[in-house]
């Protein structure tokens, strides 16, 4: 695919931004406002003229632009602008895009919170969405209408990681003149989704990207045009809803950005060996790197191969109260933490159905295949990840697990 023309991890490497007495991290920004030595160059900023200025922090600041910057090389796009979280660059998009009377295609399984904005809060503004099976791209096509404006689906989806086929969305999109939005959260570097036709690309920088669990951030990443657009100080959804990133944490995400290359090939090195353990014990695991998981094939022709098959997985115990058990158990060991998000040095664990993905109705639970005993895991930077296994392994037998499931163990 195209996509292999374009290498991420040399794209942050080559980011190059000096402090303004030569500090080897940029300067940060610590203003809300910024000064003009002419009027007349604010009322060109006020009409859209920004190229150079900064008006106010809200619209943009040197910090903000500095991390949008090195994002959009990440990403292959023209130009990105960060948001105050994840939430906070995806709404945005979805409003600057869809108007009343529009509708939206989108996949059914993703992020709680895209979910019920998309379902419960958008009807408010006669915004209509459609929930599909976004692996059946002829669902995709059935459900597009005339006064449908995009298409929307998480690369790899959360939380059952079905992957996304984004060059094939993109030519249905492209076919009907709408956009293609894609969040690439949890496979940064992995994908290029812009380079297989996505028009935008979103990320929530809280994960993967920052990779220490102690900032809210997010970003959008796309044309110029649309950039632009999100930040018009008369209609622009990101300048008038104010999901501003502060300047102080945009400049700790872009440091923390410098390793996502190394991490990320760890998380999926450690990843893909306890799934491919515990799948060897007989343990139900999906995770894209196994030959097992419905999309494989596609995801290793998709994918760029030098940052593996990523670091989120999940096992399926069947019942919540063998999940809950556990992830409490696993915690007491210390092999990670009960507690949502992802991306972190130190394995997430959680069960969706009760936490992440709450917001979706449990009868639309039971038909995509969101069971109670689902765990979401998103595995971390141990060093000595056989430890890691043994005890998981351990774990599942106190459980009850193989007792339980199979008649061999």
């Amino acid at each position: 695919m195209s996509q292999h023309k374009h290498n991420p991890a040399k794209a942050i490497q080559d980011i190059q931004f000096f402090g303004e007495f030569g500090g080897v991290n940029p300067s940060i920004s610590d203003s809300a406002t910024y000064t003009f030595l002419k009027a007349k160059t604010m009322l060109d900023t006020f009409e859209g003229n920004t190229d150079g200025c900064y008006l106010y922090s809200r619209h943009t600041s040197p910090s903000n632009h500095y991390l949008s910057m090195a994002l959009a090389k990440m990403e292959n796009t023209e130009s990105a602008n960060v948001a105050g979280s994840g939430m906070g660059a995806i709404t945005p998009v979805i409003l600057q895009l869809a108007h009343a009377g529009d509708h939206i295609v989108s996949s059914r399984t993703i992020y709680g919170g895209t979910y019920a904005f998309l379902k419960n809060w958008t009807p408010k503004f006669d915004i209509q969405t459609s929930f599909v099976d976004i692996t059946d791209l002829d669902k995709v096509k059935a459900a597009i209408q005339p006064n449908t404006k995009m298409i929307y689906a998480e690369t790899l989806s959360n939380p059952l990681l079905e992957l996304a086929d984004v060059e094939g969305l993109a030519k249905i999109a492209k076919k009907h003149g709408i956009k293609l939005v894609i969040d690439n959260t949890f496979t940064p570097l992995i994908f290029s989704p812009a380079n297989m036709g996505a028009d935008v690309v979103i990320h929530s920088l809280t994960k993967f990207i920052n990779g220490t669990n102690d900032t809210v951030g997010g970003v959008i990443c796309s044309t110029n045009e649309f950039i632009n657009e999100l930040k018009n100080v008369n209609d622009g959804s990101s300048m008038l809803l104010g999901p501003v990133m502060d300047s102080l944490r945009s400049a700790q995400v872009l440091k923390n950005l410098r390793t996502l290359p190394i991490r990320m090939i760890q998380h999926s090195k450690n990843a893909a060996y306890l799934a491919k353990n515990l799948e060897q014990d007989g343990v139900k695991v999906k995770y894209p790197g196994l030959k097992s998981h419905p999309q494989h094939d596609l995801f290793t022709k998709m994918m760029h191969p030098e940052f593996g098959y990523g670091g989120m997985m999940t096992l399926d115990l069947k019942t919540g109260d063998m999940a809950t058990e556990f992830m409490e158990r696993l915690q007491d060991k210390n092999v990670g933490y009960l507690a949502v998000s992802l991306g972190f040095y130190k394995t997430l664990f959680n069960a969706p159905g009760k936490g992440t993905s709450s917001e979706v109705p449990e009868e639309e639970q039971a038909a995509m295949g969101l069971s109670d005993g689902l765990i979401r895991m998103s595995i971390g930077l141990d060093f000595d990840i056989a430890d890691t296994y043994q005890k998981m392994k351990e774990t599942l037998h106190e459980v009850g697990y193989f007792k339980n499931n199979l008649q061999t163990h």
